[in-house]
């Protein structure tokens, strides 16, 4: 069984909904849900003009493929209503792969942990929540020294 840590994001429409709803599909179509972190309003991050999002992250564990993981997630924005228009644009939810275990991925259309995922204080801070001493596989420091040494300033507020 693998660990699958989700990020769970919205800015579009009744937001709250949206990220109870993706986590009842994730919990129908792939695994229960173990943790989740509390929900946090975050400042939209690459396209400044955005509505503000909130983000969650949830832990699962299934023995599934990490590629099947994907398809699953990506079948589950589709019925919530994602349209893929424009690069971080608003979105009804977004749901990101960050880790599946300890495994590194690098395939085409995925790639595990996510890339930017130490990058980014929308992702950290709910992560540093339920997971501080999860190391990630590639950088090999854990979560909450990842989130010490951020520079990204976004304004990231737990609700």
């Amino acid at each position: 069984m693998n660990s699958i840590f989700l990020l769970l994001g919205s800015n579009l429409g009744n937001r709250e909904e949206f990220l109870r709803e993706a986590i009842r599909l994730i919990e129908l179509h792939i695994a229960p849900v173990l943790k989740m972190s509390s929900v946090y309003e975050t400042q939209s991050w690459g396209k400044t003009d955005a509505p503000d999002y909130l983000n969650q992250v949830i832990i699962l564990k299934a023995d599934i493929p990490a590629e099947e993981v994907l398809r699953k997630i990506l079948d589950i924005e589709i019925i919530l209503g994602r349209k893929r228009e424009e690069k971080w644009g608003s979105r009804t939810i977004d749901i990101d792969i960050l880790f599946y275990g300890a495994d590194i991925i690098n395939a085409e259309g995925l790639q595990i942990p996510h890339p930017e995922l130490h990058k980014r204080r929308f992702t950290l801070e709910p992560l540093a929540e339920i997971a501080p001493d999860f190391i990630h596989p590639v950088i090999n420091k854990t979560i909450l020294m990842i989130k010490t040494e951020l520079k990204d300033s976004l304004i990231v507020k737990k609700l």
